[in-house]
């Protein structure tokens, strides 16, 4: 395949980011980079530009900084990495302070890339300090009862972000105040007792009043921040608008991902189920139960992009583009998938891990993208082919394959599995590779960090995150030898104990 030279992408990046660096503090680039980034023949000219080596464990989160100049990385080795995207080069790399897997990273804006706030598996939000000469000071500043899971920044604000995580709790963040602000706690509307789960968190570009959330059940929430106050009363804590496709209502989907458009529509990522595009008229109100059945069948419903499977993993979802013209998505088949927004035709299916893409990042101005996954390498890409690119041969197999998985897995309820337990098992398959290659001489296929071996073992920290998972109602199976069998949480910590460092199981969760 004929690519432009590296040096001749250079080129092209550096106007690129001279441009971006006169864009800095307005909302949106001029109107010559806004046609040529919008262009759909770069979409179509999309090319792996290069790979990023640095992290020892699958990378979670890859973000760019205001200026895109650098990209921000953090992994499940616990280390933020901070690149010269462009040379392909680290600037800074440092231990977050973390005690788990890294799950997103940020740089502040209007901190002149010295402020990098991040949230983890063990719950903490910290934020990391980048000092003259080089030295880096991580402090934390918040922390939740559950894995911790993403952060939304204010629009333009270099002090205040938000957080949420799995114990339902979205937290107000400011840099100069000493403490958070728990402004609310997110639960079911069938089941006011029950806390709903949060994978992500999303703030509206035009108007940083609204911020929405998604999480383990099928409701988009959207909250009027302005409403939401210290000590008041449950009322000023519900949404003021919900989201969710009429036929997924009732059922046993899970939100992972949600983003914003500048036409302030929300775009949803529901797992092992489509992606879903809401305009602002198709909100359901405050409480979607209460909807009545007329009302519903008037609603216009969402179009939808298919093709990708979003199974395995927490996955992010993003709107590419300076009008958002495309949507982007990782699947479980390790390909990148592009659609056109308008009409939700695929484009793209581009080759990104060897397992699962997990992460998507557009560049902040111009069409570029970071992505990750399981593999420890980071990906970037630009418009760099020399020709215009197709779908893969194999695209149709491809697509009906993650559709027949998706099939199977719905007709077997009861082996429904947690996303986050099965990013379990692939670090473990992951760990227990490492070990054996240390322990065999090194060949060319073992030897190369973007490999996978289906194995899996288990340490004290996937221990407790079994455990853990069997103290919030979820209920473990372990599979050996083709057999099933159900754990209670004593039998889990029993039963692991007993297991470790002998044969190699595989264990899931499944909801009950």
């Amino acid at each position: 395949m004929a690519v432009a030279s590296e040096a001749a992408c250079r080129r092209a990046a550096s106007c690129f980011f001279e441009v971006g660096r006169q864009e800095i503090g307005s909302s949106t680039p001029r109107a010559s980079s806004r046609r040529i980034s919008g262009s759909e023949g770069l979409v179509m000219r999309m090319h792996q530009y290069g790979k990023l080596r640095g992290h020892d464990g699958c990378v979670n989160t890859v973000s760019f900084n205001p200026a895109g100049n650098l990209l921000v990385s953090g992994s499940d080795d616990m280390d933020i990495i901070l690149w010269d995207w462009l040379a392909k080069t680290q600037r800074l790399i440092y231990p977050s302070g973390h005690q788990e897997n890294v799950f997103h990273a940020r740089v502040m804006p209007f901190t002149d890339d010295s402020a990098i706030v991040t949230v983890a598996a063990d719950g903490q939000v910290r934020v990391g300090q980048l000092n003259e000469g080089g030295e880096v000071t991580t402090k934390q500043i918040g922390v939740h009862d559950d894995r911790a899971h993403k952060l939304a920044i204010e629009p333009g604000s270099p002090y205040i972000f938000y957080s949420c995580g799995e114990d339902g709790l979205v937290q107000h963040f400011d840099l100069r105040n000493d403490s958070p602000m728990k402004i609310f706690s997110c639960y079911s509307f069938s089941n006011s007792r029950r806390r709903v789960r949060l994978n992500t968190i999303a703030i509206d570009p035009w108007n940083p009043n609204y911020l929405s959330i998604g999480g383990s059940d099928e409701y988009v929430r959207v909250y009027d921040l302005r409403r939401i106050q210290l000590g008041a009363s449950n009322d000023m804590n519900q949404p003021v608008d919900t989201f969710c496709p009429k036929h997924l209502m009732g059922g046993k989907v899970h939100i992972t991902g949600i983003a914003y458009s500048y036409a302030r529509e929300i775009l949803v990522s529901y797992n092992d189920e489509h992606i879903y595009l809401f305009q602002n008229n198709m909100g359901l109100g405050p409480n979607p139960e209460s909807a009545q059945a007329e009302f519903l069948d008037r609603l216009e419903q969402p179009q939808a992009y298919t093709g990708h499977r979003n199974f395995r993993t927490v996955k992010g979802v993003s709107f590419f583009g300076p009008n958002g013209e495309y949507v982007l998505s990782g699947s479980d088949c390790g390909n990148v998938f592009v659609w056109r927004k308008k009409g939700g035709e695929l484009l793209r299916m581009m080759h990104g891990d060897k397992s699962v893409v997990n992460c998507i990042e557009p560049h902040p101005h111009f069409p570029f993208l970071a992505t990750s996954g399981i593999d420890k390498t980071v990906k970037i890409w630009t418009p760099s082919a020399n020709k215009v690119m197709s779908l893969p041969k194999n695209a149709k197999q491809i697509i009906a394959s993650n559709k027949r998985a998706r099939e199977i897995d719905a007709s077997r309820p009861e082996l429904t599995l947690s996303s986050d337990l099965i990013m379990h098992v692939l670090r473990l398959q992951r760990r227990q590779s490492e070990l054996y290659r240390e322990h065999e001489p090194a060949t060319a296929d073992l030897a190369s960090d973007d490999d996978e071996s289906f194995f899996a073992g288990f340490d004290d920290a996937n221990r407790n995150g079994l455990a853990n998972d069997a103290t919030r109602g979820t209920q473990i199976l372990m599979i050996r030898a083709g057999k099933i069998k159900r754990l209670g949480l004593k039998s889990v910590t029993t039963y692991l104990d007993s297991v470790v460092n002998q044969e190699c199981y595989w264990v899931f969760s499944s909801h009950v």
